[in-house]
């Protein structure tokens, strides 16, 4: 985990190729403290790097970010008023990259849409 303490997995399931993986986030993380004072908000740059921490995990290799493209931020994700996401990974898997189209979920509310592509390392 690049940000230590930045969130924890509570299940990790993977169906027809469809990663579902639900986590809490931290809302006492020193990143929510300058991001912003008062009124935290979790950095699109986090939930990228959450992406990438998932989908290592998955195919158990380290990945290169590509290229990230229809990145829609939906909603702000608050850690202190919904910690609780739900990640979904579709993935599609060639010999030298992955591409995963994401979303980041809490309640009904999709807060985040994004197509990631990674080079295999």
């Amino acid at each position: 985990m690049l940000i230590a303490d930045l969130y924890k997995i509570n299940e990790d399931t993977v169906r027809d190729g469809v990663q579902t993986t639900s986590i809490t986030l931290n809302p006492d993380n020193e990143v929510f403290k300058g991001h912003f004072p008062g009124n935290p908000v979790t950095p699109g740059v986090c939930m990228l790097q959450i992406i990438k921490e998932l989908t290592e995990n998955r195919v158990g290799r380290s990945l290169f970010l590509k290229k990230a493209s229809n990145v829609k931020f939906m909603a702000v994700i608050n850690p202190e008023k919904t910690p609780d996401l739900i990640i979904t990974n579709d993935f599609t898997d060639s010999e030298d990259e992955i591409k995963v189209k994401n979303t980041f979920k809490y309640d009904d509310t999709i807060a985040l849409k994004v197509v990631v592509t990674f080079i295999k390392i």
